[in-house]
């Protein structure tokens, strides 16, 4: 007997209702962008392997434990054998599309979202999975197009704030800190290595790792017996130049203007290789530990980094799962019910009830159709589970055109004439 097929681990089946809730957070989200003047961007779901060893940093967790990396041998002597990786973010390969299809060229900013999959291969958990969907953009451009101005920033951290309020999600802090330029990245690199070294010894094992090949990710670790170590290091706001402070002081200040609150926090850093200047997370508290909703930055000059112009961007991803997960907490995302449930009493009426559904479905309705042979009792059942009401339509109701509609959460019943129902069942 053969082994029943399951999906692989680290990935999942998302089945109705909760492809409802996924669907109503990606309309909302959409609707939200194209106020901002944001379009739409659909790049491949895989990349060449160097984007990302260029773009992410090849001392990233991401690049060096996590990517689905494979040989896609050439198939013609003229033809070169390429690797390739299934994509872990969706930061690089929007610029790689900016790059190469000269979008700088317009002179304009360019405003871009996508929504998708990514894949990293890394321990699957509540809200974590190998194959997940982001929901992200970006704002890139040349720097006459302003895209360095720290109102951009402000912008996209304002847009953020009023996307997580219209999905419903309260309780939200926006964590918000600056890792300066490339300069005072590197300038701080240095003073964190050097106030490391005496103490890294007692430290978990990635830690002691990170501390040599990319110490800012040392600032992430989760570990609880590493934190009183990590609250004594040095803070980056101390290795930043006045240009990066005055940066930052003006996207708080335009933060201020729009009352959108936000906490300083001095650990977040990000690990990946392209952020400069602002960086930011927004975590809720219904998350447990993993606490992060979303997260993001700017990176000033990720497009040098993979062989483009200069273009100074600000972008952020978020993992749908995790937006989800806050809603079903919050109890904002029960299953939502059709309007109506067409109960025809006998099966001499399926065709009639069709009809009618059909002529309600026209009108924007969200219609469920039952079945004559079922019993009413089995069809009120079935009504209660999937609509809000029912209708029910025999003999009498098509020929009088009159048809009886019972509210279930009220537990009322009317007669409502044919040419009324609609509005009726839409209130």
């Amino acid at each position: 007997m053969s082994q029943t097929l399951k999906a692989v681990r680290g990935t999942r089946d998302l089945l109705p209702p909760e492809t409802a809730l996924w669907n109503r957070i990606e309309a909302t989200a959409r609707s939200v962008f194209a106020r901002y003047n944001f379009g739409e961007i659909r790049t491949p779901v895989f990349e060449d392997t160097s984007l990302f060893a260029r773009g992410v940093g090849e001392e990233t967790d991401i690049v060096s434990k996590e990517m689905y990396t494979w040989e896609d041998r050439a198939r013609a002597q003229s033809e070169k054998t390429q690797t390739l990786t299934l994509r872990p973010e969706n930061t690089a390969g929007v610029v790689r599309a900016y790059i190469e299809h000269g979008l700088g060229e317009s002179g304009q900013l360019q405003k871009l979202y996508y929504i998708g999959p990514q894949f990293r291969r890394e321990r699957p958990q509540k809200g974590r999975y190998r194959q997940f969907s982001q929901i992200g953009a970006e704002v890139i451009g040349p720097p006459s197009a302003g895209s360095e101005s720290p109102l951009r920033d402000a912008e996209v951290l304002e847009m953020l704030a009023t996307l997580l309020d219209e999905l419903g999600i309260t309780g939200w802090t926006l964590h918000l800190n600056s890792v300066g330029s490339a300069a005072d990245r590197a300038r701080y690199n240095d003073t964190l290595r050097a106030a490391l070294a005496p103490v890294v010894g007692q430290m978990c094992v990635d830690c002691q790792r990170r501390a040599e090949t990319n110490p800012l990710r040392v600032l992430d670790c989760k570990v609880p017996a590493d934190q009183p170590i990590i609250d004594t290091l040095p803070v980056i706001a101390d290795s930043l130049d006045e240009a990066s402070k005055a940066h930052f002081a003006a996207v708080t200040a335009a933060l201020d203007a729009a009352s959108v609150p936000y906490t300083r926090n001095h650990r977040l850093v990000r690990g990946l290789d392209y952020y400069t200047r602002t960086t930011f997370e927004f975590t809720h508290g219904g998350l447990g530990a993993q606490n992060a909703l979303l997260g993001g930055g700017r990176y000033d000059g990720l497009s040098e980094m993979i062989g483009g112009p200069k273009a100074p961007g600000i972008g952020f991803a978020m993992g749908e799962d995790r937006l989800v997960l806050t809603l079903l907490a919050q109890e904002t995302a029960l299953a939502q019910k059709a309007d109506a449930f067409i109960a025809p009493l006998g099966e001499e009426m399926n065709a009639a009830a069709l009809n009618l559904a059909r002529e309600l479905r026209h009108q924007g309705l969200w219609v469920e159709l039952g079945e004559g042979s079922f019993r009413l009792k089995k069809s009120f059942e079935a009504a209660d589970k999937t609509a809000r009401q029912i209708v029910i339509l025999g003999e009498d109701e098509l020929k009088s055109g009159i048809l009886t509609v019972k509210n279930f959460s009220t537990g009322i019943q009317t007669k409502v004439p044919r040419a009324e129902l609609a509005v009726f069942l839409s209130n």
